[in-house]
């Protein structure tokens, strides 16, 4: 398997206007507890320079990946030039999970798996 290869595919499926979690991501690629490896993946461009990584926020909606981007307020700018509300809170700046998550089907996770086989990643 090739992890980052499965989690560059994954990114691409994330819609313009919504956001996904790091552990989602991990879940779809068929490794529910690595969620820190697509963060990894992502800050360090193993998932391709095409993966859009500022969809991607932690579990509860923060934006955590915000200093791997050319500027601190980059990811920010992405989303909402998207559509998606980034407010700040105590904890940092936050996307509304319930209202901008990524909601993926069953169907997409079957495709995905049909896919890595199909690639052989």
């Amino acid at each position: 398997m090739d992890f980052y290869k499965r989690a560059a595919l994954v990114c691409t499926m994330i819609p313009e206007g919504k956001a996904s979690t790091y552990g989602q991501i991990a879940l779809l690629c068929g490794k529910p507890k690595n969620a820190r490896q697509v963060g990894y993946a992502l800050s360090r461009g193993l998932a391709g320079k095409d993966a859009p990584a500022h969809r991607v926020v932690n579990a509860k909606g923060i934006l955590s990946g915000a200093a791997s981007f050319a500027t601190p307020d980059l990811q920010k700018q992405m989303l909402e030039k998207e559509g998606v509300e980034v407010l700040w809170t105590e904890e940092g700046l936050r996307v509304d999970l319930k209202k901008y998550g990524w909601k993926n089907t069953m169907d997409d996770a079957l495709w995905l798996r049909e896919e890595f086989e199909r690639r052989n990643i």
